[in-house]
């Protein structure tokens, strides 16, 4: 009875509405700053939606590799195809770290207990805030390294990203921007591309680990929850492209990074 319950709970607490609502306001907060948003996303499917730990990064990580799947076409008129593959060493410099990055960090997310794994993604949440405080705004400037030590310290920062991407479940974006910008010299705009470009292979490679944990369940369960969402996502992250710029980002990130904050403060104490 108490299970009945349960679930008729879980039903309206993740309502249609609520789902689109939800992925739409998300968007917009990603599309504003330029990512994905799925970093605001983990604490809400926490949260507002009743997620276990590793279930709600396995969602997020669905729901994730639909909006990266459509941001990269959006962002063709800005940056073609072409301009992007003639990166290609950079792009696999990267995922020479990440691929392997997310595959550990998948394989950790599933063995780590679920009070561990809570208070690992507050940590991160926290990190993420501190990133986009410090390192959202970088702007191009010469490479910081050339030659093999960059090669090698590109391996070292993808396999990095490639963790924190499969344990919570993002793109990777508010990571992989900063460091193709300070690490590679690459100009913004670029950047961004180039991050969905490193971003979508490595989010295969976690998704296929999760597949093989009996929590992938989750989205066979909660399938057109993650449909909705993800539509919402991609919906406001429109609308927040949009919005750039109406916006300071001197206003705006600091403020952001407080709701990053306070989630990671709750999701610590998420039992």
């Amino acid at each position: 009875m108490s299970t009945e319950l349960e679930n008729s709970s879980a039903a309206k607490v993740r309502s249609a509405p609520r789902a689109v609502a939800g992925g739409a306001l998300i968007g917009i907060l990603g599309g504003l700053i330029g990512l994905g948003g799925a970093e605001f996303r983990l604490p809400l499917l926490i949260g507002m939606f009743g997620f276990g730990a590793l279930e709600a990064v396995i969602v997020n990580k669905a729901m994730s590799l639909l909006v990266v799947a459509t941001a990269l076409p959006f962002r063709a008129r800005a940056v073609p195809f072409a301009e992007i593959a003639s990166q290609w060493p950079i792009i696999l410099n990267l995922l020479a770290g990440s691929l392997i990055g997310a595959w550990f960090g998948a394989g950790w997310a599933t063995q780590l207990a679920s009070r561990t794994l809570f208070r690992t993604i507050a940590v991160m949440l926290a990190m993420i805030a501190a990133v986009l405080l410090v390192g959202h705004d970088v702007v191009s400037a010469n490479a910081l390294l050339t030659g093999p030590a960059q090669t090698v310290t590109g391996v070292i920062a993808g396999f990095g990203i490639g963790v924190v991407a499969a344990l919570m479940g993002v793109a990777g974006g508010e990571l992989l921007i900063p460091t193709l910008i300070l690490l590679f010299g690459a100009d913004i705009k670029l950047a961004g591309s180039l991050s969905l470009a490193v971003s979508l292979p490595t989010m295969l490679v976690g998704f296929a680990r999760y597949s093989q944990d009996q929590a992938f369940s989750v989205l066979r369960h909660n399938g057109r929850f993650v449909l909705l969402m993800a539509l919402g996502s991609v919906i406001g992250s429109f609308v927040g492209g949009q919005l750039l710029g109406v916006v300071s980002t001197r206003v705006l990130l600091p403020i952001l990074a407080m709701i990053l904050a306070i989630s990671a403060l709750k999701v610590w104490r998420h039992e």
